[in-house]
């Protein structure tokens, strides 16, 4: 049965990572452990398509084997933690994508997760243009990661923090 596991396994589910931006999202996927995020995808859209594009996402990764526990969303923020100029419109893109799918949606703090993940390309990938393309998965699975590690141990569990204080 999709998004179950057999009897006798452990029943750990993944999370999943998502980036916005105004024009691309970039998709991450944990581990069935939830020890390990990886870039997925990235999704070109804008404006009311974004939602509906990442609830696609959300429920090809809900369908399969591992099933899929609880959807991380960075929340952009200054360097000092106050809220910046794309805060309320991914508070809003969050609000709506709660009402669209039944896995709990969590913010995690995402400052200086597009420098890491650029950083991280950088090393492996030359070609600016190519790591353009992988910036925004390779940033959202930055920011799983940093949830990941944050709460270890609480994916497997299903305990799952559902606060703004990321």
């Amino acid at each position: 049965m999709p998004g179950r596991r057999r009897a006798g396994y452990h029943s750990s589910v993944r999370a999943l990572g998502v980036d916005v931006g105004g024009r691309r999202i970039g998709i991450a996927i944990s581990d069935a452990s939830g020890v390990l995020a990886r870039p997925l995808e990235v999704i070109e859209a804008s404006g009311p398509a974004q939602v509906a594009r990442v609830v696609e996402a959300i429920r090809r990764a809900a369908a399969e084997e591992d099933g899929l526990g609880v959807v991380v969303v960075g929340l952009p923020r200054r360097l000092d933690g106050t809220p910046n100029d794309q805060t309320a419109a991914v508070t809003a893109f969050v609000e709506t994508l709660r009402t669209r799918i039944p896995q709990p949606v969590v913010l995690q703090d995402e400052r200086l997760s597009s420098v890491e993940a650029e950083s991280r390309l950088a090393l492996r990938d030359r070609d600016w243009r190519s790591r353009k393309k992988k910036l925004d998965a390779a940033a959202a699975a930055v920011i799983l990661q940093d949830y990941l590690d944050r709460d270890s141990g609480k994916l497997a569990a299903g305990s799952w923090q559902r606060t703004e204080d990321a």
